[in-house]
């Protein structure tokens, strides 16, 4: 025995009162790292160390089940069956305990539970001191005997000097059979396949192992090296848990993973064959991830903004949130906020009251949103509202009332918000072209659609969904199917048009198709330029030409095509992101002005 627990036992028996030894017991205790209490019968704190009162306000006297009412169930059981012993987790703000339980018998009475609260959020360094107190407190057994976890403790020579009596359960062995042996002498034994203890001694190191008994069963065991004050191995200490049934749940879950994972496969897929009902295509993550946000904010009223290139589908986006609300039933009512001149907008929005201005009707007229009471009102295009509406929109956002035009009496109405942008909204807020205060109410829920460029996915599915719609829509019974050269070239294609110039390019090449195939050269030169430059860059083309000369038939290519797309200077310029003078200019320059 140590020169130290030599004097413990000396200064424990030269306590002479109760009161001494219950002050002992608490100078024992309060030298835990853990938290340690016990809990009496009818359910309050009977002994409590400092830890546990400071993290958990747990006193002797304290009630356990106000303070921890989810652990008490737990206590209780073993207050009821004594043979119960459990661990479980224990969660306070940031910090987990893993809460060991287990009955305290005193002459085969049960008189509490003892509870040991251990934080495993530094579990290692935990650890080690929690053996080193083990080490310096072995004559308290009781703590050791509810220990949940097997415990082994040998010598610096891997001589086994103590197992509890739950190593003796796991690995169905009496203590005095073992106790004196080596572990080198259980290994050749057969009683383990390997020890944990015999590779401590080697690297001096902490390590664990899974061991597998003669019994059948596994388990983790965890040995770690106790050092002297002079650096020499002095004792190591190993907790052994049984998880051969964590073992097997382990496996249960990997196979519940892997049906988990067909099923969501399966429900992505009806997923898609549901929004294809809808003729929205997608395949891309990004997009999909976008619809998914988008049916699940339909389920609530918050406002939704929608922002992304023009074409990309915002509209579509607004009828799915439509379709999936609780507003499926009521109308949408949709309003192009650029489309209508702004000396209307103000009555088209909110409506007028008779005699309200000149030309005003005798009976007046209600607005958008008064039509669109008990729906949605989707306001396309918000970046266009004029300031003067953009205040009363917001007043209506805060309050959900509106006040028509030549009216003192405000009307609340019950109508959810969406709008859609294609201008950079944050830009506009910054030069104060766009209220701020506007801005925060509609940007509740941004939903941001990635042009088409960025879901290449997409594109082939899209195509062939629209030139079977056009085929159909124009009444020709023919099917038609792409070649290889052309679908490769329209994936490479960067559609700055979006998904509104994909369909005027499908519609094209239904009404244009001289059979069933469509081919490479069938294609808008811009796409059949695209191709040459990537042909060129990937160094497969064959002939060569100067750099000037290949940009200039590129450039011209792109001229072509936008205006033949769109129609007009302004909107091919917009489309190419340049000015609409330096497109009249290149027109000209390329002969096509």
């Amino acid at each position: 025995m140590s020169l130290q627990v030599n004097r413990l036992l000396s200064k424990a028996s030269s306590l002479s009162t109760s009161n001494d030894w219950h002050a002992f017991s608490r100078a024992l205790l309060n030298a835990s790292p853990n938290g340690i209490f016990v809990v009496d019968e009818t359910g309050a704190i009977a002994i409590s160390n400092k830890v546990i009162q400071k993290e958990f306000e747990l006193f002797p006297g304290t009630r356990l089940k106000p303070t921890l009412p989810h652990f008490w169930p737990t206590v209780k059981r073993t207050l009821q069956d004594r043979k119960y012993r459990s661990e479980v987790t224990v969660r306070k703000q940031d910090n987990s305990y893993l809460a060991t339980l287990g009955p305290v018998l005193w002459e085969n009475a049960l008189i509490g539970v003892l509870c040991i609260f251990e934080n495993i959020t530094q579990l290692e360094h935990v650890t080690r001191r929690m053996h080193s107190f083990q080490e310096l407190n072995r004559e308290l057994d009781t703590i050791i005997e509810s220990s949940h976890d097997g415990l082994w403790i040998c010598d610096g020579n891997a001589r086994v000097i103590k197992i509890n009596s739950t190593s003796e359960q796991l690995n169905n062995v009496r203590a005095k059979d073992v106790v004196g042996k080596s572990m080198q002498e259980l290994v050749d034994e057969g009683f383990v396949d390997k020890s944990a203890t015999l590779k401590v001694l080697k690297t001096l190191k902490s390590t664990s192992v899974l061991q597998k008994i003669q019994n059948g069963r596994k388990l983790m065991i965890s040995a770690n090296p106790v050092f002297d004050a002079k650096g020499r191995l002095f004792r190591v200490v190993v907790t052994e848990r049984d998880i051969t049934e964590l073992d097997l749940l382990q496996k249960e879950l990997e196979k519940q993973a892997a049906i988990r994972d067909r099923y969501r496969h399966h429900m992505l897929e009806l997923q898609l064959e549901e929004l294809e009902s809808n003729r929205i295509i997608a395949r891309s993550p990004c997009f999909l991830n976008i619809l998914q946000q988008a049916i699940k904010v339909s389920r609530v009223d918050s406002t939704v903004l929608i922002l992304g290139e023009s074409g990309v589908g915002k509209g579509v986006i607004a009828d799915l949130i439509h379709k999936y609300s609780a507003r499926s039933d009521s109308p949408m009512i949709k309003l192009n906020c650029g489309a209508i001149p702004e000396s209307l907008v103000e009555s088209e929005l909110f409506g007028y009251e008779k005699g309200a201005f000149t030309g005003a009707g005798d009976k007046g007229k209600p607005g958008y949103f008064e039509l669109a009471d008990g729906g949605i009102l989707f306001l396309d295009e918000i970046a266009e509202l004029p300031q003067a509406s953009q205040i009363k929109l917001l007043r209506f956002l805060e309050d959900g009332q509106i006040y028509r035009v030549g009216g003192i009496k405000g009307q609340k109405l019950n109508v959810r918000i969406l709008a859609a942008t294609n201008r950079d909204i944050n830009a506009m807020v910054e030069n104060k072209t766009f209220r701020q205060d506007l801005f925060y109410r509609l940007n509740v829920i941004p939903l941001r659609i990635p042009p088409l460029k960025d879901r290449n996915a997409c594109i082939l599915p899209l195509i062939d969904h629209y030139i079977a719609y056009f085929a159909d829509k124009l009444g020709l019974e023919k099917k038609f199917h792409l070649t290889h050269e052309a679908s490769d070239a329209l994936q490479a294609y960067c559609f700055p048009g979006n998904v509104r110039e994909l369909m005027n390019l499908c519609e094209r090449l239904v009404v244009m198709a001289e059979g069933h195939r469509i081919a490479f050269e069938d294609l808008p030169r811009a796409i059949v330029g695209g191709q040459e430059k990537a042909a060129l860059n990937s160094g497969i083309r064959e002939r060569q030409r100067p750099l000037q000369q290949i940009i200039d038939s590129v450039e011209k290519d792109a001229l072509a095509y936008a205006m033949e797309i769109h129609g007009t200077q302004a909107l091919a310029a917009r489309a190419l992101r340049v000015n609409q003078s330096t497109i009249a200019r290149k027109l000209k320059k390329h002969g096509l002005g």
